[in-house]
């Protein structure tokens, strides 16, 4: 593959905040392109959400903001829901590599393995050495002066106190699965039983022998039921995307069942679904999804976030009375997820250097608007602005990719989305070890070796 960075025509000394997968790859497209590049990190290490902790946060809701915040939502037993070879970078495969023994081979590797690839892309590319780590953005926004016009003062603090510096450009990479979204229950607050949201979940062990309810029917619903399964007495998954009379025991378990939503939650320990059913629970966890937030921000009301949507953003990048100095990577979901953040900080970083221009703001905030029209027309509520379902996700990774003068999306990578997704619904408990699609591994292995087979001669450009 050809790299994307003809030599620019503006250097830019950007921030980048966060080091997870988006942050790691917007700091190397960044220097690829000639910027000069600083990565922001609160945590002690790269990988962002894919840095597993055991630790969780005091309040098992998250509902204090004041609470010590817990950056990662990874439960013990997280594999991938997405095959490797369809999950990596377009010039890094994420493939099964040489190794010790410690990595994780297998398709749908566990997160262990997610975080291993994250490393070896940094030290690949020389990534660590452009992030300052323990380092928490306390405050970004606009600067003032007239002599900064156009640029950012951003505010960190770190063991070496606060320091308050002027920037060309931010680029927002924080992640989105830190700040829980919450279940509304009618009668939730007499309740008596434990509430805790998956953002706080790790094993199973606290519920041995309970009656819990996994409120949520996604990736970590369907996953975290199976895993409290093991241990506990009984076990109900509440799904919004069910009808209302659904009441099934799911397939291979003898203590799981499917049911609709909650109808009510009652003082005396039950709790009613919409089917009639009525369960005395021990615990409700909530498997319901995540809110961005970007508590550091103050965009002086450019840039809000309601309902879970985050705009105005042109293509989900750009706030256009801000742009090009103000950008969020990594903000759609229900994606292959690495290839998209390489490609929106593909499209930032030439945007920055002038090598690609933006249309007009009022250009950006027409397009947005239509976007938005559109979404309200089609009944699509606010809160899923930035899902991107069926083909969607794969129109906009080429429209990054034409953008840059880059090579669109594999086909044999669409494809294996798509099958894996059909997989998942069709038999979710074996997904992940039964697979057939091994006509898209040969080829997507065949790419890889063209890829190899041409990487040492590339390389020295792709450092710098």
């Amino acid at each position: 593959m050809a790299p994307s960075h003809p030599d620019p025509t503006t250097s830019r000394h950007v921030a980048v905040i966060g080091a997870g997968a988006a942050g790691l790859v917007a700091a190397r497209e960044l220097r690829r392109e000639g910027h000069s590049v600083v990565v922001l990190e609160r945590g002690s290490q790269i990988g962002g959400v894919w840095a597993y902790t055991s630790e969780v946060e005091p309040d098992p809701l998250s509902l204090d903001p004041t609470r010590p915040v817990v950056h990662s939502s990874l439960y013990r037993s997280l594999r991938t829901n997405i095959p490797r070879e369809c999950m990596g970078f377009t010039d890094f495969p994420f493939a099964t590599r040489p190794h010790d023994g410690s990595r994780d081979p297998r398709r749908h590797p566990a997160h262990t393995e997610v975080l291993a690839y994250l490393r070896d892309f940094a030290k690949e590319f020389d990534i660590e050495e452009m992030v300052r780590f323990e380092t928490e953005v306390v405050k970004a926004e606009p600067a003032t002066a007239e002599e900064e016009r156009g640029k950012w003062r951003v505010e960190s603090r770190s063991s070496d106190g606060i320091a308050d510096e002027i920037y060309d450009a931010v680029v927002v990479c924080n992640g989105h699965y830190t700040e829980p979204r919450h279940a509304l229950i009618t009668g939730i607050d007499s309740w008596p039983g434990k509430q805790i949201h998956s953002h706080n979940y790790r094993v199973p062990d606290q519920f041995k022998d309970q009656v819990v309810i996994v409120i949520g029917s996604s990736a970590s619903g369907v996953d975290i039921c199976r895993d409290i399964a093991q241990v506990a007495k009984e076990v109900h998954v509440s799904s919004r995307s069910t009808s209302p009379d659904t009441y099934e025991k799911l397939p291979g378990y003898d203590n799981l069942w499917l049911h609709s939503t909650i109808e009510i939650a009652r003082e005396d320990g039950s709790v009613v679904f919409e089917n009639g059913k009525t369960v005395y629970a021990d615990t409700i966890m909530h498997c319901t999804g995540y809110k961005y937030y970007f508590p550091f921000l103050d965009t002086k009301g450019e840039v809000t976030v309601d309902d879970n949507r985050v705009g105005p953003l042109y293509k989900h990048v750009f706030p256009p009375a801000l742009a090009p100095s103000l950008s969020f990577i990594g903000l759609p979901w229900q994606i292959t997820p690495f290839p998209m953040f390489e490609l929106q900080s593909k499209w930032v970083a030439a945007v920055l250097s002038g090598r690609v221009s933006l249309p007009s703001q009022d250009e950006m905030m027409e397009d947005t608007k239509a976007f938005y029209d559109k979404l309200e027309a089609s009944g699509i509520p606010k809160r899923y602005t930035h899902l991107m379902p069926d083909d969607s996700q794969f129109e906009y990774d080429n429209w990054l990719a034409d953008q840059c003068e880059y090579p669109r999306i594999e086909k044999w990578r669409e494809q294996m989305f798509y099958i894996g997704f059909k997989r998942i619904y069709a038999q979710s408990a074996t997904y992940r070890d039964n697979w057939d699609d091994d006509h898209l591994i040969v080829e997507a292995y065949d790419d890889f070796v063209k890829f190899m087979s041409s990487y040492q001669e590339l390389l020295p450009m792709l450092k710098t």
